[in-house]
């Protein structure tokens, strides 16, 4: 689309809402008092952080002249926002901030860690840090998975849904702040520690491994350090093949590796209770009018998850003997799963004011491990005979790491202010001795036995993963002293991403047949160094083609914009800006053997585009504003969807492949929405929006040697809009007995999302599986199809008791979301389908005291309906089971000692 019809665009949506806006006139308020902003209990006001990352944002005495009765943190923000304080992330009693976000209107959380905002993929959601962008440990996305970020360490989180110019333009969905606690108002200290578990994994059978004594800790004990021989071989610049390397050699380099305690997996019938500790505190010293504060925290946790169920995969569509259609799986198995999760995350931060200013320097320490020990049992009819039953052992240590330390200045002087912004993180992924270990059923001997012959017998991989960022950002804004507020703002901001992966895949093999009683020897005993001695086994490189073991990625912006704020009449707000962004993105596969020559395929992306945005907002009453947006936005190609490297996506157990000949997406956003504002903490909204998406990336499947792969294609074009509603309201219950200072919390939010495909006889697009050469879109994708991740039906209900005096809060907590695609089927088959269900919570948080030590109690019961989790493919009356498995109901008590 070009300017101009976008422009013409902007001026119609400007039409349309002012004429939609003036039907509220009749709904005019009576006047009253204004009510002062109050932050949360233990919350600086400052912290409550609306503010876009820029200046000229209008302080909210300023905006509005009709509309006292809007919330502050609202009204001074010119974008459709929703804040969390940290009251209620508090409410929610969830430990992470993926977990909080999707109470909020038109969120949804997939995998229980990426956020999908109106139904678009993470992709189309940005997460910042401060206002600062910040790496993904993650090697299969550039986005950050919310779930490493607890909820104690932060405190407020804003998502804005309508983009503004002063945001990055990769803002499909919407943009997530993050804000960490600042400056304290009066010191403090707390002690906190819970117990938990669920009815499917406390007490009950799971698998684990030995590993090392300090796996508790998330740092191993050197267990799973890489060995000398091993390193010295992957730094040679040769694959390991008889090749490269003598017999003795490659055997001397399979026996340094560690055996035992990274390979047998044992049963354990009863996983323990999960724990979690922690420390925060701060203080803070006035110096002169100065104010100087420091805010610190450190928390561990160790929590278990058992997943028992199917897993099931069909290649393709099967025809009975009438001629009807059904699916049959192909790989059927079920399985058991053990999960060990341990986190250990600490911040700290120095904040000074003077005068009007303020400076933020924030340290954050996140790192995240996944121990797991997995069982499947069942049929590999595509690799194995059909009447052979098959046994698959897998163990893994997921290593996720963050760091990052931001220094944020901001400075006012009268009509002047003037914003400094500028971080390093970065982000790190090691899996070191990710095993898995296959067993095929003999009849001839009666029992299981790995012979080392194929592909899958046993293997053994190592992966690292770096994630840099550099990124700094300047904004000015200055306000005109005219008659009406009017403010200009513009700004500049520069990000350097840059991206190191490397994987090396090794089998073990044999280069005669083993006897039978040395197959079906258990896994630690079969690659002992004895047999590798005896019967010659060694470690073959798996994947060793050029290009495929390790890549390099970088993604550099530069970014300006200008930004005006004006109050056009009483009431009337204008926000218009324009944001320019310059991006080079390049994905460049590297040959660590030198074999590739001039085979090996770069991809650089290199474009710069003008991306406009304009909001109105009336206050047309006291309690009342309707808002109107329009905008350009983008999304970019993930580094992962970009490289050509076989990945196993732990969150779906499938293999994942990237797609070099993707190219950007572009959005055109418009939306409306009314906000009545009953009183404090209440509010009435009706929204609806439109998304226009030009070349969208959807994930599609494909089947190679009969494995079924998942990879990435641009579809042609799609379509989404929806409506979104929120309530909130609290009722008092009464003035005597035991409901005289309580009130009853109710806040529900229902969002409507429909997305379709739009594909076309000629359409074209560039899959992998044809290197890159154009192909009907019609092979891939099916027009008026929805879009991947998009629940068309996203409900959120809360219910809860609370006090006004203290701290005294009883809150259910409902939940449900829609069936969504989660992938393309491969061959011609259904679409693969989730289905989230309803999940229902209850968290009661209650304040006590231990003689003159104030505490504070939490009791949480979770899924309290045990709805399972689900993701299938249909046709007719067969239906495949991807994955299913019961999640459980699960009971927390935590304690918190306020010193």
């Amino acid at each position: 689309m070009t300017m101009s019809n976008l422009a013409r665009l902007l001026l119609a949506t400007t039409a349309i809402g002012t004429a939609l806006a003036a039907a509220p006139l009749l709904a005019q308020a009576q006047p009253v008092p204004a009510e002062p902003p109050v932050p949360a209990e233990g919350q600086a006001a400052e912290d409550v952080d609306v503010s876009a990352p820029g200046a000229g944002g209008l302080d909210g005495e300023d905006i509005v002249v009709i509309g006292r009765h809007i919330p502050n943190t609202i009204r001074a923000t010119p974008s459709v926002v929703s804040v969390l304080s940290a009251a209620d992330l508090a409410r929610t009693g969830e430990g992470d901030i993926a977990g909080a976000l999707k109470r909020v209107t038109g969120l949804s959380v997939v995998g229980g860690k990426y956020v999908y905002v109106r139904g678009l993929g993470e992709r189309y959601s940005l997460a910042l840090l401060n206002g600062l962008p910040i790496p993904s440990p993650e090697p299969l996305k550039r986005v950050v998975p919310l779930d490493i970020f607890p909820t104690d360490l932060l405190a407020s989180t804003l998502v804005q849904k309508s983009y503004s110019a002063n945001y990055p333009g990769e803002f499909g969905g919407g943009v997530i702040n993050l804000t960490t606690r600042a400056v304290p108002d009066e010191p403090f200290f707390n002690v906190s520690g819970s117990i938990s578990g669920d009815t499917v994994t406390t007490g009950q059978l799971g698998y684990t491994y030995r590993g090392s004594r300090s796996d508790w800790t998330s740092f191993d004990g050197g267990t799973r350090s890489i060995p000398v021989e091993l390193n010295a071989a992957l730094n040679s610049g040769r694959p390991l093949s008889l090749a490269n390397f003598t017999l003795d050699e490659l055997k001397r380099i399979t026996t340094s590796l560690n055996n035992a305690e990274t390979n047998l997996i044992q049963s354990n019938d009863t996983i323990p209770v999960n724990m979690s500790l922690g420390f925060t505190g701060g203080t803070a010293w006035d110096i002169g009018e100065d104010r100087l504060g420091v805010i610190g925290s450190i928390n561990w946790s160790n929590n278990w998850q058992t997943k028992g169920g199917v897993q099931q995969t069909t290649l393709g569509i099967s025809i009975d003997a009438d001629g009807n259609e059904f699916l049959d799986p192909q790989e059927d198995y079920r399985f058991l799963s053990t999960e060990n999760r341990l986190q250990l995350n600490g911040m700290l931060g120095v904040g000074y004011e003077f005068g009007e200013h303020r400076i933020r320097f924030t340290n954050l320490y996140i790192r995240d491990v996944l121990k797991e020990a997995r069982i499947q049992a069942g049929y590999d009819l595509v690799n194995v005979n059909q009447d052979q039953p098959v046994n698959r052992g897998y163990t893994s240590w997921f290593e996720r790491q963050l760091f990052s330390s931001s220094l944020v200045s901001e400075f006012k002087f009268d009509d002047l202010s003037l914003n400094l912004r500028g971080t390093y993180a970065k982000s790190q992924r090691e899996s070191p001795y990710e095993r898995v270990n296959s067993y095929v059923y003999d009849p001839t001997v009666n029992d299981y036995i790995n012979t080392l012959r194929t592909q899958t017998s046993s293997r053994v991989s190592f992966s690292d993963l770096k994630d840099t960022v550099w990124a700094g950002a300047a904004d000015v804004g200055y306000a005109l002293p005219t008659e009406r507020a009017v403010t200009l703002s513009a700004g500049y901001a520069y990000t350097d991403n840059s991206r190191n992966s490397t994987r090396r895949d090794f089998r073990y093999t044999s280069p005669d047949a083993l006897p039978d009683g040395v197959s079906q020897q258990r896994p630690d005993y079969l690659l002992s160094p004895f047999n590798i001695q005896a019967y010659d086994i060694y470690l073959e490189e798996v994947g060793a083609a050029a290009g495929v073991a390790a890549y390099e990625a970088a993604l550099t912006v530069h970014a300006a914009y200008g930004q005006v704020e004006a109050e056009l009449f009483d009431g009337f707000r204008l926000t218009a800006g324009v944001r320019y962004e310059s991006a080079e993105q390049s994905v460049t596969p590297v040959d660590l053997f030198g074999t590739g020559g001039d085979t090996l395929f770069s991809t650089t992306l290199d474009n710069d585009y003008w991306l406009p945005a304009l909001t109105l907002t009336w206050n047309f009453a006291e309690d009342m504003q309707a808002r109107v947006a329009a905008s350009k936005t983008i999304a970019r190609p993930q580094f992962r969807e970009l490289a050509p490297q076989t990945y196993l996506d732990t969150d779906t157990d499938r293999s994942s492949f990237g797609n070099p000949f993707l190219v950007d997406s572009e959005l055109l956003n418009f939306e409306g929405r009314w906000e009545w504002y009953l009183g404090r903490d209440e509010r009435l909204i009706l929204g609806g929006f439109y998304k226009q998406i030009d070349k969208p990336i959807e994930t599609v499947s494909f089947q190679q040697g009969g494995t079924l792969f998942t990879t990435f294609a641009n579809a042609p074009k799609a379509e989404l809009y929806g409506l979104e509603a929120e309530v909130q309201k609290l009722f008092g219950l009464g003035t005597s007995g035991f409901f005289s200072d309580r009130q009853l919390f109710v806040s529900a939010n229902y969002t409507f999302t429909d997305s379709k495909l739009k594909v076309s006889a000629g359409d074209t697009t560039r899959p992998v599986q044809g290197g890159g050469a154009e192909a009907p879109a019609t092979d891939l994708f099916v027009d008026g199809a929805p879009l991947t991740g998009q629940s068309d039906h996203i409900v959120n209900l809360q219910l809860g008791l609370q006090q006004d005096e203290k701290l005294s809060e009883q809150t259910l907590l409902l939940t449900y979301a829609s069936d969504r695609v989660t992938q393309r089927g491969p061959n011609g088959t259904p679409d693969l389908v989730e289905r989230p269900g309803v999940r229902l919570d209850f968290v009661m948080r209650q304040e006590v005291a231990m003689g003159s030590l104030p505490m504070e109690l939490k009791f949480e019961v979770r899924n309290i309906l045990g709805t399972e989790y689900r993701e299938s493919q249909s046709l007719g009356d067969s239906v495949i089971y991807n994955n299913r498995y019961d999640v459980g109901t699960s009971f927390s008590f935590g304690l918190t000692a306020k010193f």
